[in-house]
């Protein structure tokens, strides 16, 4: 499926818009990854805007941080974390422990790691610890 998105190119470098925080972003090859993921969210899962948190900072082992997306539920708890790479970079298990970091302090049901070509999601039972793949 493909996704279209808000282009520019202002003073020579290609923007576009983050419809999430309202405003242009440079594309990078990150962010075009998390800027096709957020269409993913809102036109295929039916996520409400309001329900996804991008870019913030979060503290991780007393480091300030930044995850990429957060969906949060109806009580505004984190739902899923999700850390968006560049396509050329692998989705290593270096990367899934990344996004478990910043989970271990967001505590979210669901973990995801894309670099938009590769996609791994999680369910986390913080109880026994159990993780399970799943389709996402």
């Amino acid at each position: 499926m493909v996704y279209n998105f808000k282009q520019r190119v202002k003073e020579g470098k290609t923007e576009v818009f983050d419809p999430i925080r309202k405003k242009w972003l440079l594309q990078t090859p990150e962010e075009r990854v998390r800027q096709l993921f957020i269409l993913y969210l809102l036109n295929v899962k039916q996520i409400p805007e309001s329900h996804i948190s991008v870019e913030k900072a979060i503290t991780v082992n007393g480091l300030t941080k930044r995850y990429d997306l957060v969906v949060f539920n109806l009580e505004r708890k984190p739902e899923i974390v999700i850390e968006c790479k560049a396509p050329e970079v692998a989705i290593t298990q270096a990367v899934v422990e990344q996004a478990g970091r910043y989970n271990k302090t967001l505590h979210a049901r669901i973990l995801g790691v894309t670099n938009g070509t590769t996609h791994y999601f999680f369910t986390i039972n913080f109880d026994t610890e159990e993780i399970t793949p799943i389709a996402f």
